[in-house]
């Protein structure tokens, strides 16, 4: 029987691995597969990203071996080796990397013996198997950033104790992708804590290369960058945790006593940190409380993303804002075991009500499950509705929120309704920015 996913909120794993690829400074992704995979997956990014844009070499302008009906039937292995060898000669890069679509991985093109006969020369050539078959964007994403920590990175016997990795933060699947890295970058910078990532500000591959010398990697996912956190566990002998993306003072505090246990800092220095930045943060936040009270700014709060997001928003929204959770929708492709252990989370809530949660892979069916949580108007002479109600998600979300009446703030990709650059929502500060969205939309009419 024929399935298909209704409005899915991923591309499948060739996207992934463009995206992430296109997002890491002076790195030249190589498509080999069809003409229109490359340029449709990556304008995808490019304009439902927020408005992301190419990077150093995405959109229209990736190398791509471009297979047609004759490579098929007789190989395309020549023209992979001939689009490495002029990719090279045309293009200045600090990495070229072959990622593979589903055609070529059909008919067993090696992909893998083409690429190496380019390794002996001065240029940095990497590749990976990512048929679109092999899974979604965040598989892309994994076997990617695994190539390059095996291939790329350096061993390095010694360990700096106040180094971290990062990972679980996927370009173009989180919108906001680079401002929550820099955000995550100041909190653990104040602690003394130098900070690797892939995709933030100042990254290069000459930098990647020494990625090797930290002591921990921090997975900001459950779900993904796991893979690639096993890979520098194995191949560099760097432990990892992971740990919900931190958004607002609940989830922030969390993961600072986490590290700080992992590394060895104190909790007093732990707890210095946290007292400066909710100083800062609630000098901030509370200008809103008065017209948060005179005209009752309180929701219910509905939010459908994904699994890197859903429960870090729910809290913030919960145990910051006191808002009522209602309703927490992820839309991910997750094994039954991981759904029961995320499910988990939401029972840490200290609010009185604990939001529904529903995995849900289709999208449009965001409506039905809404309707379902709460009981129909029978005609009561008084009936409680749900309303106020204020629904987080992607813009795929937007029409459901003008048929329930609730007010509506897109965060999750697809994001083709707001233009993101450099804004973020990790720690207390982009919280701040994120409450400043939240109530802006509420007060835009007025």
């Amino acid at each position: 029987m024929t399935t298909f996913i209704e409005r899915p909120k991923f591309t499948c794993a060739l996207g992934g691995a463009i995206v992430t690829l296109s997002s890491i400074h002076r790195t030249v992704p190589i498509v080999h597969s069809s003409g229109g995979c490359a340029q449709a997956l990556s304008n995808t990014y490019n304009t439902a990203g927020g408005y992301k844009g190419t990077g150093y070499c995405g959109g229209t302008m990736i190398p791509t071996s471009s297979i047609v009906e004759k490579d098929i039937v007789f190989g395309g292995e020549d023209r992979l080796e001939e689009q490495i060898g002029s990719t090279i000669n045309a293009l200045d890069a600090d990495l070229y990397f072959v990622v593979t679509g589903c055609q070529v991985e059909i008919i067993g093109d090696d992909a893998v013996g083409v690429t190496n006969r380019f390794k002996n020369g001065k240029e940095s050539v990497l590749v990976a198997n990512t048929p679109g078959f092999l899974g979604n964007s965040y598989k892309g994403y994994d076997v990617v950033l695994s190539t390059i920590v095996a291939d790329l990175i350096e061993k390095k016997e010694t360990k700096d104790r106040k180094t971290v990795n990062i990972l679980g933060i996927v370009p173009g699947q989180d919108v906001f992708f680079r401002g929550n890295i820099r955000g995550i970058k100041h909190l653990l910078n104040q602690l003394g804590i130098k900070v690797n990532s892939f995709f933030g500000d100042g990254e290069t591959v000459e930098k990647i290369k020494q990625y090797g010398d930290a002591a921990l990697t921090i997975v900001f996912s459950d779900h993904y960058g796991i893979d690639t956190a096993k890979v520098f566990k194995e191949k560099h002998n760097i432990p990892y945790i992971t740990a919900d993306l931190p958004i607002g003072e609940t989830t922030t505090n969390a993961l600072l006593y986490k590290v700080g246990e992992e590394l060895g800092i104190g909790p007093e220095a732990i707890a210095t940190l946290i007292a400066d930045e909710k100083t800062y943060y609630y000098s901030y936040l509370e200008r809103i409380l008065d017209i948060y009270s005179d005209i009752d700014l309180q929701r219910y709060a509905i939010v459908s993303t994904d699994a890197n997001y859903a429960f870090s928003l729910i809290s913030f929204l919960a145990d910051d804002l006191g808002w009522v959770p209602h309703l927490a929708v992820i839309n991910d492709t997750i094994d039954e075991e991981s759904k029961e252990q995320y499910a988990l989370k939401f029972k840490q809530l200290s609010s009185e009500t604990k939001p529904k949660v529903i995995f849900e892979e289709h999208a449009g069916q965001l409506l039905k499950h809404i309707r379902q949580s709460w009981p129909d108007n029978n005609n009561e002479k008084y009936y409680d509705s749900l309303s106020p109600a204020f629904l987080i998600g992607s813009s795929l979300e937007g029409s459901t929120a003008v048929k329930i009446g609730a007010t509506f703030l897109p965060v999750a990709f697809p994001i083709t309704n707001r233009v993101v650059l450099d804004k973020g929502y990790t720690g207390y500060r982009g919280a701040l920015s994120l409450a400043e969205d939240i109530f802006s939309v509420l007060v835009s009419n007025r």
